[in-house]
């Protein structure tokens, strides 16, 4: 244990279990005893080739078979649910906090969490403690658990007035070469099942909110992205992605598990690093790589890799665009943020004919519309279709009601709606909070599930030339254009989502700011940028460093404790009022165009 770590527990009250580190694999009579759930995702753990690669980890070249997951999985859980037994009874139901890098570790930890029938809260390494407190605390976690990496960060938290002190289970690095389990079998569970995930939304209205999706919609969402995309055993998945979000947990991780595929680890992202990776399989080497088939990632990231691209050497250059070649790699996918055609036209143009794939997707849903993997379904600005088992409609977005698909403006365009959508890949409500859940669904007239607004708003229109079939019978019909969101109070950084009332409350808790206004900016590095207006209190004029005027940079460092470096505002506008309506309101869209020009 580190010095640090020991200081920690010295001053420190929690209790603190450590995993022990399994040199040797468990005796034949232990292993005969292992079980799994009877679920979906377990059943295709188990009906997995236990000799085929599950998951590398491309900087230390560590990699594990189907067989070692599956026996790594039953001795966490078994090993979790001792702990949890010995502290406070069963984990069924329970929210499982945990801190993990993105690697192996990180596969087992949520799996076993899984199949100890409890609910997995992926937590994310960079946010600032007081944001980690807000989760724990709401969601009442019952168990925080951490990697060694994070060991001295879950320390960090536990030294927080916690409302709800979970017990804190230290994991060490699972060992490479663990034997297989060879005699795991599938129990069906004695109640329905309660676990799944919960992820904490960007907090468009007050704090985040804790949104609960059930193993259920979890299967069924990566059921539906395997007969779209067509994931199969033979695709490796280059993962890039952080993993407190959905698309990094469900497409990167749940969906390519279940059909058998492999899933490498490269985070956090470096683009010399990834072309190297995606060049390897076709350079002259004496360790050999398999070709990355799958890779998911955000705007942002081709943006930088299309710029770094110039640096290399030629003889990697010409290796890398054989590796992003359509007949290398068979599915290459943008998401979280809309996909500039600039960028999409120069990835086609860079990788020999690879066209970016968008979607379109959220926390409370997963991946719900998706362009198809025909060529002629990947059009720009379209998200495409509903994918397999959803449904969408559009509402008008003053009365709800539902817009016909046939139906126009007086103008001849298609009208705009709000996206509703239903689905066993829906999120089952928001952790403690009715109120939220009650307000983001509406009764179906057809004695059917509700349907969820998501805020977004589309139109659809057909496309000549898409949407005949190719892709699937569901990838047919008008497709959907996302138009942006119903409020603008939900800014698109990067890869991030970020709420400007989140921002915005903290600004306002700084002494030198009365009033704050957080908006986003177009940005071609990031897609938005986020700004702020402030008025400053009359004593802030001397505040900042060295005595001089308080700007941009002290308030970069004032918030730098409370909130996520990318949350954290890139520009401040300094006004003596900020323009409100009669309501009292602030217009966002108007005071960009009369601040800054845009």
């Amino acid at each position: 244990m580190s010095s640090s770590l020991v200081s920690l527990l010295s001053r420190s009250n929690a209790r603190v279990c450590f995993t022990p580190r399994r040199t040797t694999p468990l005796p034949l009579s232990a292993r005969l005893l292992s079980t799994l759930p009877n679920t979906h995702i377990f059943r295709a753990l188990q009906n997995h080739d236990p000799e085929s690669l599950a998951v590398v980890h491309s900087v230390s070249s560590r990699s594990f078979t189907y067989g070692s997951l599956i026996a790594d999985i039953v001795r966490a859980k078994d090993d979790l649910e001792q702990k949890a037994a010995k502290a406070q009874g069963q984990l069924a139901g329970e929210r499982v906090a945990f801190l993990a890098e993105n690697s192996y570790d990180y596969v087992v930890t949520l799996l076993a969490i899984f199949a100890s029938d409890a609910i997995a809260l992926p937590l994310s390494p960079s946010f600032p403690t007081g944001e980690l407190k807000y989760i724990l605390d709401n969601s009442q976690a019952k168990m925080l658990l951490t990697t060694e990496k994070y060991a001295d960060k879950g320390m960090e938290i536990l030294r927080e007035e916690l409302e709800h002190e979970p017990l804190f289970v230290i994991r060490n690095k699972l060992t490479e070469g663990a034997s297989n389990c060879e005699s795991v079998t599938l129990q069906d569970l004695k109640q329905p099942s309660s676990g799944g995930m919960m992820l904490y939304t960007s907090g468009t209205t007050n704090r985040p909110k804790g949104v609960l999706i059930p193993q259920s919609a979890l299967a069924a969402q990566a059921s539906s992205l395997l007969e779209a995309w067509k994931y199969t055993p033979n695709d490796r998945l280059l993962h890039l992605l952080p993993l407190h979000h959905i698309h990094g947990v469900v497409n990167a991780i749940v969906a390519p598990i279940v059909a058998g595929s492999s899933i490498e680890f490269m985070y956090p992202f470096n683009p010399d690093k990834v072309w190297k990776r995606l060049a390897a399989p076709f350079l002259p080497s004496n360790t050999p790589k398999s070709p990355i088939t799958f890779l998911t990632a955000v705007p942002t990231i081709y943006n930088r890799l299309m710029a770094t691209f110039p640096k290399l050497t030629p003889e990697v250059q010409k290796a890398a665009k054989e590796g992003i070649s359509p007949q290398n790699l068979r599915l290459n996918i943008s998401g979280s943020a809309a996909l500039p055609t600039p960028t999409k036209t120069a990835w086609t143009n860079l990788s020999n004919g690879n066209v970016l794939l968008e979607r379109f997707g959220m926390t409370e849903v997963g991946m719900a519309i998706s362009c198809g993997l025909d060529g002629a379904d990947r059009v720009d600005g379209s998200v495409g279709w509903p994918l397999p088992g959803v449904e969408a409609r559009l509402a008008d977005l003053e009365t709800g009601a539902v817009i016909p698909i046939e139906e126009k403006n007086p103008n001849g365009r298609e009208r705009e709606g709000e996206i509703q959508l239903r689905g066993e890949t829906i999120f089952d409500h928001y952790w403690g909070n009715e109120k939220a859940t009650r307000e983001s669904f509406v009764p179906s007239d057809d004695g059917g599930r509700a349907w969820f607004c998501t805020g977004d708003v589309a139109t659809r229109r057909v496309v000549d030339g898409a949407g005949s079939g190719a892709s699937g019978a569901w990838a047919q019909g008008p497709m959907y254009f996302i138009q942006g969101r119903k409020s603008v109070d939900i800014i698109k950084t990067g890869a991030e989502k970020v709420s400007a009332l989140e921002v915005e409350r903290e600004l306002l808790s700084l002494p030198q700011v009365i009033e704050a206004a957080v908006v986003g900016l177009p940005s071609e590095q990031w897609g938005q940028k986020i700004a702020a207006v402030v008025v400053l209190a009359p004593d802030a004029a001397a505040s900042g460093r060295n005595g001089q005027s308080w700007g941009p940079m002290d308030m970069r460092r004032a918030l730098k404790g409370s909130l996520a470096s990318f949350k954290i505002p890139q520009e401040m506008k300094v006004l003596e009022a900020i323009p409100r309506n009669a309501m009292g309101k602030v217009n966002k869209k108007a005071l960009v165009k009369e601040v800054f020009g845009i």
